[in-house]
């Protein structure tokens, strides 16, 4: 039986390895996916080891792919915690609203406006690239002032110069 749950472990530890891994990848953190890749590796020889080496094989077989299922769940939690990159916010709202981009401005956020023609009127587009892990604060700061603007972000794979990538740099002098 402590195998059993030993096998349990390592698949809640090495599944959200696996799943940063992968994220750290795409991203193109290669050092840190290397590292992960590694220290994922040895828990998956470990653990099947365990599975293909232990009396209670169906048992082992049953706990290894139920704790693949819930490490699955676990990464992708951790990864939504750590918020790893960047997110382009798109605003559009009916009337322009200065202090919308007053208060938005003063938390930090670079937004860019422009102005369109809807179907019925002009409409309002505020164009925000900000860190991942402030996504929920920036929604939550327009739903304050505008609540019934549309809002859609989305993770942009690269990006070079502009406002951002210049305060990007000052940090890391």
């Amino acid at each position: 039986m402590q195998n059993i749950l030993l096998i349990l472990l390592l698949q809640l530890i090495y599944v959200p390895f696996l799943t940063l891994r992968t994220i750290f990848l795409v991203k193109n953190v290669t050092l840190l996916a290397a590292m992960f890749g590694m220290l994922e590796m040895l828990i998956y020889v470990f653990g099947l080891s365990l599975v293909f080496n232990g009396d209670q094989s169906i048992l082992a077989m049953i706990v290894y792919a139920v704790g693949f299922g819930l490490g699955i769940f676990v990464g992708a939690k951790i990864e939504r915690k750590l918020a790893i990159g960047y997110v382009y916010t798109t605003i559009n709202t009916q009337n322009k609203n200065e202090e919308l981009v007053k208060l938005l401005r003063n938390e930090g956020f670079a937004v860019t406006i422009y102005v369109g023609e809807g179907r019925d009127s002009n409409r309002y587009k505020y164009e925000i690239l900000t860190k991942r892990n402030r996504e929920v604060e920036l929604f939550q700061l327009v739903e304050q002032l505008e609540p019934n603007a549309f809002i859609i972000s989305y993770e942009p794979k690269s990006f070079k110069g502009g406002f951002l990538l210049d305060r990007i740099r000052a940090k890391v002098k």
